[in-house]
C-alpha cells in the first residue's frame, strides 16, 4: 500500500510536463446565442466564427469588469491575425482563424503559446517563458480565479474573494486576462500595464459602440483598428511591421524590459510573472503562481499612457492618458470627452457617419484605482441618434457642446441655491456668517443626491433637445427641463424638512424662510433658470391680461393650469 501524503498534498502538487486547455482546440469558452439564450463552449477560433456571424449574446463567466479587457483582447487579437495574413474581412470559418492565430506564434506550432497550461520553460497563453524553467519557489498561489484577479476591496463586500472554488477554464481565462491587461502597481515587485498613466491609474475603455451582440461591436471596431493602424504607429513610434505583439512569447526573467518602440500598434501585453499550473488529485484543477519583478514589462513609464491604445483619451495639454477617479463617469466629464477640446478622441471614439439609422451607444467602461486597492467598476452608456452622429461629424460639435456646458452651468446654480436654501433651514431660517462644519455636511447630504439625480438624466434630457425640430420646439424642450429641474431641487428642499427646527414656532418659520428664499431665486434678476422666469413672467402678465378682459378681480386666482406655461400645460 502506498504512503499517505499529507492531507492537502495532493491537490497542490503541480503537473509540468504537458499542455492542457488549449484554446485553439479545446471548447473551453463558454457563450449563450443571440436567438435563444442556448448555451455553446467553442474554442477560440470558433468563437471568433460566431462573432463574424453575430451570434454571441453574452458570456456567463464574464464579470463586469471584464467586459472592456475581453472585447480588446478579441478585437486586438482579431486585427493581429488578419494584418499578418494580408486580409481585412473577417474569416467566416473556425479553421482559418486557427491557422492564422498559429502563424502569430511561428515558433510553437504545437500550440502551446495558446493553452492556459504549458511547462514552464515555454509560453502559455498570456504567460511568458521563464528562463530554466523553475517555479517551484514561487511564492504566490491563487487557488481560485477571483484570488487572481486584478480586483482588490477592502472590505471584502463589493465582491467577495476566493469564492470560485469549482472555477471552469474560461474563468481562469478571464481572470488572468484582467490581471495581465489591466492591472496597475500593487507594491514592490508589482508592476502594471504600459497602458494607463501611472500605477495608480486605470486602463479605461471607451468608443462608439452598435446597439447590438457582441459580434456587431467587435467587428465596428476591428475596422477601426484596422483603418488606423499606420496612424497609429507613426503618433507613437511604434513599428509598422515586424514588431512585438503578443508579449507573452518572449521569455522573461523579471529584470528586464521591452523596449516600447519595439512594440506593434496594437500589442497586447501583460504585466505580471504568473503561471497557472494543473493540481492532481481526486478532482484534478487549477491553479496560479506568480512571483515579482525588478522592473515593468514595457519600458513606457515616461509615456503617461499614451500607448495608441484604440480606447483611452488623451488629455491634451497634460499629455497623459484619461484617468478615472472615483467619481467614475459623471456627467461633467462625460460632456468633456463627447464635446469637449480637453481629450484627444481615441480611435474607438470615431463618429460612424456611413451606418444609417443603426442604433449606437457612447459607451464608457473602466475601474477606479487607488493605492493598493480597487475603488469601484464604472459604466455609462450614451444613446446617439443618427442626427446627433450627423451632427457631431458635421461641424456642429461646438454648438452641441455650448448647449451641454450651459446646462451644466444651470444644474450647478440650482445646486448652490438648493444649497443655501437648506442652509436656511437647518439654522432656523437665519444665514449664519460662518456655518458650523456640522451644518454645512447636512446641506451636502441633501443637494448632492439631488445633483446626483440630474446626472443620470443628463443625456436623455439633452437629447430631446437636441434632437427638437425648430428652435421653438427646442426652446420648449428647453423651458420643460428647466421646470423639472426646479422641480425636483425643490423636492429635495422639502425632503429635508424632517431634518429641520423640531419646535413649531422654528419649524414653519424656517420652512417657509426657506422656500421663500428658494422661488425668490428662480424667480429674481440673478436666476439660474433665466429663460424659464421670463416665461413665467410673461405667463403672468398674459393671465392678467385675460383677467382684465374677462372683468376678473385681482383676488380670484387662475386654475392650476393655467399656473403653467403653455408648452408644460
Amino acid at each position: 500500500m502506498p504512503a499517505k501524503k499529507p492531507p492537502g498534498a495532493a491537490d497542490t502538487a503541480p503537473d509540468l510536463s504537458s499542455l492542457c486547455h488549449s484554446l485553439l482546440d479545446d471548447a473551453l469558452i463558454r457563450y449563450r446565442t443571440v436567438r435563444d439564450g442556448t448555451l455553446v463552449q467553442a474554442s477560440l477560433p470558433a468563437l471568433f466564427a460566431a462573432m463574424v456571424a453575430d451570434e454571441v449574446r453574452d458570456f456567463p463567466a464574464l464579470r463586469p469588469h471584464q467586459r472592456h479587457p475581453w472585447h480588446a483582447f478579441l478585437t486586438q487579437l482579431a486585427a493581429l491575425a488578419l494584418h499578418k495574413a494580408g486580409d481585412t474581412d473577417p474569416w467566416p470559418d473556425a479553421d482559418s482563424w486557427r491557422d492564422a492565430l498559429l502563424v502569430l506564434t511561428p515558433a510553437d506550432p504545437d500550440g502551446a503559446a495558446w493553452c492556459l497550461v504549458s511547462p514552464p520553460d515555454r509560453p502559455a497563453l498570456l504567460q511568458a517563458p521563464v528562463p530554466g524553467g523553475r517555479i517551484d519557489d514561487w511564492k504566490s498561489v491563487c487557488r481560485t480565479p477571483d484570488e487572481l484577479d486584478m480586483l482588490v476591496t477592502s472590505r471584502n463586500h463589493d465582491l467577495k474573494g476566493s469564492r470560485a472554488l469549482s472555477a471552469t477554464p474560461d474563468a481562469w481565462l478571464f481572470a488572468l486576462l484582467s490581471l495581465q491587461t489591466q492591472e496597475g502597481f500593487l507594491g514592490a515587485g508589482n508592476y502594471g500595464i504600459s497602458r494607463m498613466n501611472g500605477g495608480f491609474a486605470s486602463r479605461p475603455g471607451i468608443g462608439m459602440s452598435p446597439v447590438a451582440a457582441w459580434g456587431r461591436r467587435w467587428r465596428h471596431d476591428l475596422a477601426r483598428l484596422q483603418a488606423h493602424r499606420d496612424r497609429i504607429a507613426q503618433q507613437n513610434g511604434l513599428r509598422t511591421a515586424d514588431g512585438l505583439a503578443l508579449l507573452w512569447l518572449t521569455p522573461w526573467d523579471g529584470t528586464d524590459s521591452l523596449a516600447f518602440t519595439a512594440l506593434d500598434p496594437f500589442y497586447i501585453e501583460i504585466c505580471r510573472r504568473v503561471r497557472l499550473t494543473r493540481t492532481a488529485g481526486r478532482t484534478p484543477g487549477l491553479q496560479a503562481v506568480g512571483t515579482g519583478t525588478k522592473a515593468a514589462r514595457v519600458a513606457a513609464k515616461e509615456l503617461n499612457g499614451r500607448t495608441g491604445d484604440a480606447w483611452t483619451p488623451i488629455e491634451i495639454s497634460a499629455g497623459k492618458a484619461l484617468t478615472i477617479t472615483d467619481d467614475g463617469f459623471g456627467y461633467r466629464l462625460v460632456t468633456e470627452l463627447l464635446f469637449g477640446t480637453r481629450y484627444s478622441p481615441a480611435a474607438a471614439q470615431e463618429i460612424p457617419t456611413a451606418e444609417g439609422d443603426t442604433r449606437f451607444e457612447w459607451l464608457a467602461r473602466g475601474v477606479t484605482r487607488g493605492q493598493g486597492k480597487t475603488e469601484g467598476f464604472h459604466e455609462r452608456r450614451v444613446p446617439m441618434s443618427p442626427k446627433v452622429r450627423r451632427l457631431l461629424a458635421g461641424g456642429q460639435r461646438d454648438r452641441i457642446a455650448q448647449l451641454a456646458a450651459h446646462r451644466i452651468e444651470t444644474v450647478g446654480e440650482v445646486r448652490k441655491l438648493l444649497w443655501k436654501s437648506l442652509m436656511l433651514l437647518l439654522c432656523n431660517g437665519k444665514m449664519p456668517g460662518d456655518p458650523p462644519k456640522n451644518i454645512k455636511q447636512q446641506c451636502d447630504v441633501f443637494s448632492k443626491p439631488f445633483e446626483r439625480s440630474e446626472d443620470t438624466r443628463f443625456f436623455d434630457d439633452l437629447m430631446l433637445e437636441i434632437e427638437a425640430d425648430g428652435d421653438m420646439t427646442a426652446t420648449a424642450a428647453r423651458l420643460t427641463w428647466q421646470q423639472g429641474l426646479v422641480d425636483r431641487a425643490e423636492s429635495f428642499l422639502q425632503r429635508a424638512f424632517e431634518a429641520g427646527p423640531r419646535s413649531a414656532m422654528q419649524r414653519y418659520h424656517a420652512q417657509s424662510t426657506a422656500l421663500s428664499y428658494f422661488h425668490g431665486g428662480l424667480r429674481g434678476p440673478k436666476s439660474p433658470v433665466g429663460e424659464l422666469a421670463d416665461h413665467w413672467r410673461q405667463q403672468a402678465a398674459e393671465r392678467a391680461a385675460r383677467r382684465d378682459a374677462a372683468g376678473m378681480t385681482s383676488h380670484e386666482k387662475p386654475t392650476p393650469q393655467e399656473d403653467l406655461p403653455h408648452e408644460l400645460a
